[in-house]
């Protein structure tokens, strides 16, 4: 427990987060930082670190890390202790807010960063069964969950679904899926892609590629 724990933590530490700290990452470090999307429920940045590269001490709000590549890392909490951890690729992990630094001391870095916003209670419940979905979770706690899916190429969620709780996507592969969201529809994805759908949101989707293709799903409850 405590490796995992330190690998979610130092990760973070690479990835500064905005939401509470005094200075915007992708202002301070635009060449780290990106933003992919951001909207009244969560802001999402790609992160890339370089080998060597450190960042300074830092606060960040709840957030979920999605990791892109295997990683080894090191953080210095807030009490001056310093920690090493080894981080793999296509998983998804928990991270409450905190402050800390980081520092990459392995191989390149490639993480999504999804920064939760608010502090409403939890409304939603998310099913782990699903048809055509083979789900594997990584955590699920009170106001978040995270689940690795491999969608067969069968699945279709008709359309009109709807969830009362708003996902975050992330295409671990390349393929054929279409997502048909309130009209808006996408239906190419490659590795890192990110697609979000809102609670109540009427949306239909569909494995168009006729093989498996593996997702990443946040779920906020």
């Amino acid at each position: 427990m405590k490796y995992v724990l330190a690998a979610v933590v130092v990760v973070t530490g690479l990835a500064l987060s905005s939401t509470v700290a005094a200075q915007d990452p992708i202002k301070s470090n635009p060449d780290v930082y990106h933003l992919v999307f951001e909207n009244e429920s969560v802001r999402v940045l790609h992160v890339a670190v370089k080998p060597g590269a450190k960042t300074t001490m830092h606060d960040h709000p709840d957030n979920v890390i999605v990791s892109l590549s295997d990683a080894k890392v090191k953080f210095t909490g807030a009490d001056g202790k310093a920690e090493e951890a080894a981080l793999k690729a296509d998983q998804a992990m928990w991270s409450p807010s905190g402050k800390h630094s980081g520092e990459n001391i392995g191989p390149p870095v490639e993480v999504l960063l999804i920064e939760l916003k608010g502090t409403k209670a939890p409304t939603g419940k998310v099913s782990t069964a699903r048809p055509e979905m083979k789900i594997t979770p990584f955590f699920d706690n009170p106001r978040a969950m995270a689940y690795k899916a491999t969608v067969s190429p069968n699945f279709h969620e008709p359309a009109g679904s709807t969830h009362d709780y708003d996902q975050v996507v992330i295409a671990l592969g390349t393929g054929d899926v279409s997502v048909n969201v309130e009209g808006k529809v996408k239906s190419q994805w490659k590795r890192g892609e990110v697609l979000f759908i809102g609670r109540g949101m009427k949306h239909e989707s569909k494995n168009t590629s006729g093989k498996p293709l593996d997702i990443i799903t946040v779920a906020i409850k």
